[in-house]
């Protein structure tokens, strides 16, 4: 069943954007709007918008943009039903159900919704299981040994999978689940060479629920606890429709609130190095759960925090292999710290051997920035070898050429330059030439790339360079955004709106871009009915294309600032300060658009009749209406002051 259109409706009206977004991206406020790094894509600087007047978002990097219902699908990878459902348990709204559903949605929803309910119904199994007699004696006597504490054990659903084939298998049948839905949910597996024959994935080991950012549970690790070389000690769920690996650290939904009060996120390997620093008082960590880090990964830290703290167990080798991930961290416009524990030792062995408050004081007193950090693990190395000590140079400046942020690079090439006691123009020198070919290899990757609409506040095509069709379209774009942003607004004495000049002077008209006709013809329909077509209703419009679209168009990529005004008495001109002239010549370069594109077929059908030897076509006729165009252009360019040799 769907969600009934009164609980939709009273979704849309008590969200708010502001604290939809701030779930998942910390805002800063400039001007009007609130500004993030996007959390769709990974960029450098902020260009994600967040508009708590008009209840919008929009990013100028990536494209995409919506309201609070749109963002909850996007940045959760769910439909509008289960964002509904996200926001009224959000906001305390009662679900109410609705009949009305086509067969196609209901098998989409049904889908999904039931992995979820059989991963839930999993978690549930292998909690319980640990009450058991088998689970009591092998699981929570484990867990137990490990110091966790039973509402550990509730707040990260631990559990265990008990030693048999089929214990879940029969459990969630006996349920009503189907194979399929198991099999799918990745909770249990075929016998190779006979798909009819199932059985558990988990067997006889401890389990780890893995949670989306909701708190949803969406897949699980496991722990062997015998000594079997014939079994590895952790499996862990395969891909699904809803667990997607890459984008997932262990413990982000336990620990969101806490990174983001901290502003400050530890990044560890294991499963139990997160409980267990939970159990020290540390609640602002994730763990990688023994993979490398991906850009989702990152992304998803982002949202929270700028910054990092990388913990390392006391292994030299192991660090070094891992460094990689700590570029990548930088590179994702974060900023790295690191600490190393002693040899031997862990973030779960060291928290237990010395006590919540020292494993505290060490974390803060041993934390060093990337730098430092990288410089000292290769100290004794380089202390008797020049070429060596080279090859670090090297390896540190690649390190800081990842920084997006130009001040933070030359603030840690001097460090670089201090403790590798190199002079600073050198380290500047190579990182540049580092700058200089990444610069180099972007620029090449661009260039091979298709070309991409920058819309039409970036870039205007120049006449030699775009056909009459893509000015058209710029022009039609144009004219459609004064229409959405200031339709409504009057423009003379007489009580007439920009609208009812911009509709007038384009009636005879037909847009050639589909989705601005769209716009057109539906702004006509709503006025016709005598009702208001407001910028809210096209946002909440159900055509997702008009809707993406309008959102574009009302949202400016740049404001300027009001203390030109407050504060300096420079006044700057708006557009809206004089409309009439605005809308005027919008339709005079529209009209001029549109003449230009006929100009253009004109001359086509001329050179096909004049290549072909058409008799049929009247050449003079075709060069007639050419020329009469061109005078109806050159009375436009008149009355727009544009000069043409």
């Amino acid at each position: 069943m769907g969600i009934s259109k009164l609980t939709t409706e009273k979704v849309k009206e008590r969200v708010d954007i502001e604290e939809v977004v701030g779930d998942y991206v910390p805002l800063k406020k400039k001007g009007q709007n609130l500004w993030a790094c996007c959390p769709f894509h990974n960029e450098k600087s902020p260009s994600f918008s967040v508009s708590p007047a008009k209840q919008i978002y929009k990013c100028f990097g990536c494209g995409k943009a919506g309201d609070p219902i749109q963002f909850v699908m996007d940045v959760e990878g769910v439909g509008f039903t289960e964002a509904i459902r996200h926001l009224a348990g959000k906001y305390g709204i009662e679900v109410e159900e609705d009949e009305e559903r086509t067969p196609e949605q209901d098998q989409a929803y049904s889908e999904r919704e039931s992995l979820y309910i059989a991963l839930g119904f999993a978690r549930d199994f292998f909690v319980k299981n640990l009450l058991s007699p088998e689970g009591k004696s092998i699981g929570l006597s484990y867990f137990k040994e490990r110091g966790f504490s039973n509402s550990i054990i509730e707040k990260f659903d631990l559990g265990y999978a008990l030693d048999g084939w089929d214990h879940l298998l029969k459990a969630a049948k006996s349920s009503g689940f189907q194979e399929e839905i198991l099999l799918k949910a990745g909770l249990i597996l075929q016998k190779e060479g006979d798909p009819s024959r199932v059985y558990d994935r988990f067997r006889g080991r401890v389990t780890f629920a893995i949670h989306n950012i909701g708190g949803k549970p969406i897949g699980f690790g496991a722990r062997i606890l015998t000594k079997d070389k014939n079994q590895p000690k952790y499996i862990n769920s395969p891909e699904t429709a809803v667990y997607h690996k890459s984008d997932v650290l262990y413990g982000m939904y336990q620990a969101k609130k806490a990174i983001r009060a901290k502003d400050n996120c530890y990044l560890v390997e294991g499963y139990t190095d997160v409980i267990s620093m939970h159990l020290s008082g540390i609640e602002n960590v994730v763990a990688s759960s023994g993979t490398s880090l991906t850009e989702g990964q990152i992304k998803l830290i982002k949202r929270f925090t700028d910054q990092v703290t990388v913990l390392y167990d006391g292994d030299p080798a192991g660090i070094k292999a891992s460094l990689r991930g700590i570029d990548l961290l930088l590179e994702g416009g974060l900023n790295v710290k690191a600490v190393v524990f002693p040899e031997g030792e862990d973030p779960d062995s060291y928290s237990r051997k010395v006590g919540s408050q020292a494993f505290q004081d060490y974390l803060v007193e041993n934390s060093r920035d990337f730098i430092g950090f990288k410089i000292g693990l290769y100290q004794d190395e380089f202390a008797k070898n020049p070429i060596r000590k080279a090859e670090v140079i090297r390896e540190v400046i690649q390190s800081i050429g990842k920084i997006p942020d130009p001040i933070v690079r030359s603030v840690y090439a001097q460090e670089a330059s201090s403790l590798l006691e190199v002079e600073e123009d050198v380290i500047h020198t190579e990182l540049n030439k580092s700058l200089i070919k990444t610069q180099r290899d972007q620029f090449q990757k661009r260039e091979e790339a298709p070309p991409h609409d920058l819309g039409f506040e970036e870039y205007l095509p120049t006449e030699e360079k775009s056909t009459a069709s893509d000015s058209l379209k710029i022009q039609e774009k144009e004219m459609i955004r004064l229409l959405l942003n200031y339709g409504w607004e009057k423009i003379d004495h007489d009580e007439l709106h920009l609208c009812d000049y911009l509709l007038a002077e384009t009636a005879d008209l037909k847009f050639e871009t589909p989705v601005y006709e769209k716009i057109l013809i539906t702004y006509r329909q709503i006025l016709n009915m005598g009702e208001a077509p407001t910028i809210d209703f096209f946002i909440r419009h159900q055509d997702s294309e008009m809707k993406s679209v309008v959102i574009d168009l009302i949202t400016p990529r740049h404001e300027v600032s009001t203390h030109w005004s407050e504060r300096h008495q420079i006044f700057i001109n708006k557009e809206n300060d004089n409309l009439s002239l605005t809308g005027f010549k919008s339709i005079l370069r529209l009209k001029r658009r549109v003449v230009q594109k006929m100009m253009e077929e004109a001359k086509m059908k001329i050179k096909t009749a004049e290549s072909e030897k058409d008799e049929t076509a009247d050449i003079e006729e075709l060069q007639k209406i050419y020329f009469e165009l061109k005078k109806v252009q050159l009375e436009i360019d008149k009355e727009l002051g544009i000069v043409i040799g």
